[in-house]
């Protein structure tokens, strides 16, 4: 299975994600962390051409955050990008902000940062090694406790996919099945043995709604929680194939977006889903909701789609020239930044 955090990333196979962990690898149990676990992100004037995998808003600031542990932020709506202060030089895959200052970031293995000063700097708050050992410390029973001893065995090798927060906390979602959780943003605890998830499927997106949580993965997965995550219960999806992402957005409509164009929408967060046509077969990367109330989808290719429906019609804007992209972030008066293999792009509004 491939651990790329898109579908564009996973097309390339192994070599795109060796390229995006750099020098990390499986490390056996109590051996030296890798070093790029050890060592800050180094600043170069080239950080905006790289790859970026993860963007968000900090009140008026955009954040941008990507391969080797690079993180960009923008006080002037994406024109030009300032690198932060980040520990460690591992590919970050998600960003979430709970304000315009406390935000925390999810990467290779098994990283998760957080930052008080709306992205400028930042601190390690978990890596694999640690992870993997929460893992084992919640096993249930013999089959998940040999499951949690490869991890501790295979060392911080398992990239973590999406993270959603609180006003305090944070819950983090990754690779076969890697999920924990924190109250109070400090301690960790794996909530993996309360989720229906059998094969360990890799899970690609978490989104909560006041009680409600889903989290979506691979195969089709649906895992949903309506007492905020004490028990989860497997969905019916009618689609089979991997799902990349969700948006819940404002008006309580979610969308679930995935391989080859799939998307899914559904009004009573789970219950029941309706497919949404996009007209293209290319992988969903990203999803956001304007300010002014609007649905966007990213596809892997750059394409944009607008909805102003709530999610039940789509307009297509083709990407020119062509843009590898896996992230994009509202930039005010109906632009739009998009993150992608090249680095980053401002688009104008249409």
């Amino acid at each position: 299975m491939s651990l790329a955090r898109r579908p564009l990333l996973r097309a390339a196979g192994g070599a795109a994600f060796a390229a995006l962990a750099g020098a990390a690898g499986s490390v056996a149990a109590g051996a030296t962390p890798p070093a790029v676990l050890q060592r800050p992100a180094l600043r170069t004037p080239l950080a905006p051409g790289a790859a970026m995998l993860a963007l968000a808003r900090a009140g008026r600031r955009l954040v941008a955050a990507g391969e080797r542990g690079i993180v960009l932020t923008s006080d002037d709506e994406g024109r030009s990008w300032t690198q932060a202060q980040v520990p460690v030089q591992v590919s970050l895959t998600a960003l979430r902000f709970a304000d315009d200052r406390h935000g925390w970031a999810a990467g290779h293995l098994g990283v998760l940062l957080a930052t008080a000063d709306a992205g400028a700097s930042w601190t390690l708050k978990l890596d694999g090694v640690r992870a993997a050992q929460l893992t084992l410390d919640a096993a249930p029973d013999d089959a998940a406790r040999k499951h949690a001893q490869r991890l501790v065995e295979d060392g911080p090798d398992k990239p973590f996919f999406d993270l959603e927060i609180g006003s305090a906390g944070a819950l983090v979602v990754g690779a076969y099945g890697l999920a924990l959780e924190s109250r109070d943003g400090k301690r960790f605890t794996s909530f993996a043995p309360r989720l229906p998830n059998p094969k360990r499927l890799h899970l690609y997106g978490a989104r909560a709604a006041g009680e409600r949580l889903l989290i979506v993965g691979e195969q089709g997965l649906m895992l949903r929680s309506l007492d905020g995550g004490a028990g989860f219960e497997a969905l019916a999806s009618p689609y089979k194939g991997s799902f990349f992402g969700l948006l819940s957005a404002r008006s309580g409509t979610l969308l679930a977006y995935g391989l080859r164009g799939n998307v899914l929408r559904s009004t009573d967060f789970g219950g029941r889903w309706a497919a949404v046509n996009t007209g293209v077969p290319v992988g969903i990367s990203a999803a956001v909701e304007r300010d002014d109330g609007a649905l966007v989808l990213l596809a892997q290719t750059g394409d944009l789609f607008t909805s102003r429906d709530d999610g039940l019609h789509f307009e297509r804007r083709p990407a020119a020239p062509p843009f590898p992209a896996t992230a994009l972030a509202p930039a005010g008066k109906g632009a739009l930044v998009l993150a992608g293999l090249r680095g980053l792009r401002r688009v104008e509004a249409a």
